[in-house]
Formats: C-alpha cells, structure tokens, sequence
C-alpha cells in the first residue's frame, strides 16, 4: 500500500508548478539517458549500512531515495531485529539482517558480513540511523579505510570518525562524501557541537573546505545555499526550503547521492547534481504541503519528476 501511494501521489504532483519549476543551472552535471538495451546493472548497486532498533526509517528513506534516484538495485544491511520493518517500507528494496547488541545496533560481529556484502556494491552509504556505541565507532572507522568503493558518510557514522582526533589522517582508497550540518561539522573538526552557534557560516565554509581537501574527500555542508567542496572547488546550491528542516530529510539526501555515484557520476559532480535534485524535489512538495507540513517521505515523492528534469538531451 505504500509504494502504491509513493506513486501515486508523485503522479498526481508531476505537473504542478512553483518553486520546482527552477531553471536548471548552466554546467549542472547531468545523468545520460538510458539506452534501450540496458539492464539494472548498467545503473549500479547500492548497499547502505543503516538503522537501528527504533530507526528503522532512516534506513528505508536513504534505500527507496537510493531507487529514486536512478540506482538499479539497492540493498540496505541493517541489524537483524528490524529487517522486516525496513524491507515492509518498500518491495524493491533488497534487505539483509545482522547481528546487533542489546540496543539494537550492529555489534562488531556483524563487520565481517558487512565487508562481505559490501563486496558486491558500486557505492556504500553509512549512517543513517546506525545510533552510537563503541563497536559502531570501530565498524564505521574500519570501513572508512578499507571500503575500495566510493562511499557516502552521513549522520552517525560522522560522529563515529569523530571518535577519533587524528580521524582525518585516516588513508582511504575509494571516494568519500561527507554530508554534515553545522554541528556534525564542528564535531568533525575536533570541537564540540556548542560551538556552531558561536561560528559565523562563513567561517565554517572555509573549515569545510579545509577539511575536503585535509581528507581528500567532497564535503557537502548542509544548510542554507548548502555548500559543495572538494577543497579546491566551492558550489552554492540554489534549491530548498525551510520546510525541509525536519527529520529524514537528510536521509533522503543521502540516499540520492549514493545512487548518482552508481551511475558513475564523480563524487564532486554527484554530490553536486545530487544536492540539486533533493532541493528541487523539496521545493516541489512544498508547493503541495506547504513549509510546516513537509516530510521526508513527501521528497520521495517528488524526486523522480527532478531527477528526469536532470537526464542528458
């Protein structure tokens, strides 16, 4: 019944006009559009590590946001207990369950089937709703440094690297794309989360900056004109609301860099691309719900008439 009404209610919204009606940027990176004899592995595996025991969504947004964006398969790993609440959100979302700790978290003897699975992916997402434990903090280090393939690092997983003061030292091989808010930012640069309010924007932009190009990495800092940078190359992003201040939005965001990555986009030009769509899918449904009534899931429906806004002529 759910995926019936993701579609549906898209349908109905695929002609409204407003704020999704931006023109698209000059120089946009755009998906190639897709030839006849194609099948879904032309379009890349995803496999997001995620959720928790009462964050199961977080895990089922980034996943459907990852087919929405074009992804031809999408797997999401998550702890056992909650496989068959995430694998309910959607049928075409592929579910694995392992083990967890009592709080219904992955317990580091999930790490070896994580890097099993991970294996057979394009792109790893990470984060979102993972929670916060020791093993965690081993779990998301270990693969930052070992996963040979791009990856997305979102929420928790953020916090995991934080863990760890020379966590920007860490070598890794595949590509990387942070998604922090300010605080996330902060944490990441060694400082508490309190002094995000005592830093102008500007002076965390250069920080972000700073720290794509200390990690070799594209960081995208979410906010107002989110910021895209890969160090040397710094991007505004025009689209978005106020109405997506509000939980799984950024899940969503997730999940839609992860496949554009997929599709072998670079990571500077997904997260780019990616940031782009997310905020014209959320300026789409608020034309619908309005700022105060929008939700994460209400991105999911809009998405797909932005992302076949952004296929290649």
């Amino acid at each position: 019944m759910l995926w019936f009404l993701l579609f549906s209610e898209g349908t109905f919204m695929a002609d409204r006009s407003g704020n999704s009606c931006h023109q698209i940027p000059e120089g946009l990176p755009k998906l190639p559009v897709r030839i006849r004899e194609s099948s879904k592995f032309d379009y890349g595996r995803v496999v997001l590590v995620a959720g928790s025991r009462g964050m199961a969504g977080a895990a089922a947004l980034s996943s459907m946001a990852a087919l929405r964006g074009g992804a031809g398969l999408v797997e999401a790993i998550v702890p056992e207990s909650i496989q068959s609440t995430v694998a309910g959100f959607d049928p075409c979302v592929m579910t694995h369950g392992l083990p967890e700790d009592a709080a219904g978290r992955f317990s580091l003897s999930a790490l070896s089937a994580i890097h099993d699975r991970c294996q057979k992916a394009d792109v790893v997402a990470l984060g979102p709703g993972l929670g916060r434990s020791d093993d965690l903090v081993k779990i998301v280090q270990d693969l930052w440094q070992t996963l040979p393939r791009p990856a997305v690092v979102d929420a928790d997983a953020l916090w995991a690297l934080a863990q760890d003061a020379e966590w920007q030292k860490f070598e890794h091989t595949g590509a990387r794309v942070l998604t922090p808010h300010a605080g996330e930012l902060v944490r990441l640069l060694g400082s508490s989360p309190s002094r995000e309010k005592k830093q102008e924007r500007k002076e965390l932009e250069a920080a972000a900056s700073h720290l794509a190009r200390a990690t070799k990495s594209v960081v995208v800092f979410k906010g107002p004109a989110s910021l895209i940078t890969d160090g040397t190359t710094n991007i505004h992003n025009e689209t978005g609301n106020p109405g997506m201040a509000t939980a799984g939005t950024g899940d969503v965001l997730t999940g839609v860099l992860a496949a554009l990555l997929a599709q072998r986009l670079s990571a500077f030009d997904a997260a780019r691309l990616g940031t782009w769509i997310h905020g014209a899918a959320g300026d789409e449904a608020v034309d619908r719900y309005g700022e105060c009534s929008l939700t994460a899931r209400d991105l999911l429906r809009c998405l797909y008439t932005q992302t076949t806004r952004c296929l290649s002529k």
